[in-house]
């Protein structure tokens, strides 16, 4: 179900493109380069009334982005207000401001999220699991082969 769910919000990106796109690619942008590429998807939904939110978007994010977190994912900006539907497939109606991070496996794409304002800290430390978590995913099919 979370694989049919989670393919469903990927193929949503090529029909709802719109983001704020300050330091970021669009959602659909993101979502070919992370199919291209095979690095994983993270997205960042919030608004611009929201504080957490502006606070990540303007100093956590910058900082990872200058530390070169950036180039091992795809990472886009949904804003809620302007993206409604897309930030409510993404987040499942859930408070923002919410990271998400998509990772094909084998088994379909799976989904983790990290929900509320984060330290730069607690933001790297999601991104490093996730990259973790790849990388076992593809060692494990390498010695399958």
């Amino acid at each position: 179900m979370t694989s049919v769910l989670c393919a469903a919000v990927l193929h949503s990106a090529l029909i709802l493109a719109g983001t704020d796109t300050v330091g970021a690619e669009t959602y659909a942008e993101a979502h070919r380069s992370t199919i291209e590429t095979g690095k994983p998807l993270v997205v960042m939904i919030g608004t611009d009334w929201c504080r957490p939110c502006q606070t990540m978007k303007r100093t956590v994010l910058p900082q990872l982005r200058k530390r070169g977190f950036f180039k091992k994912i795809a990472f886009a900006l949904v804003n809620a207000d302007r993206d409604g539907k897309l930030a409510e497939e993404l987040t499942g109606g859930g408070p923002v401001p919410q990271l998400v991070m998509f990772r094909k496996t084998s088994k379909g794409w799976m989904r983790r999220k990290l929900v509320g304002g984060q330290s730069e800290e607690a933001v790297e430390r999601f991104i490093k699991e996730g990259l973790a978590a790849d990388q076992v995913e593809k060692n494990a099919v390498a010695d399958q082969s």
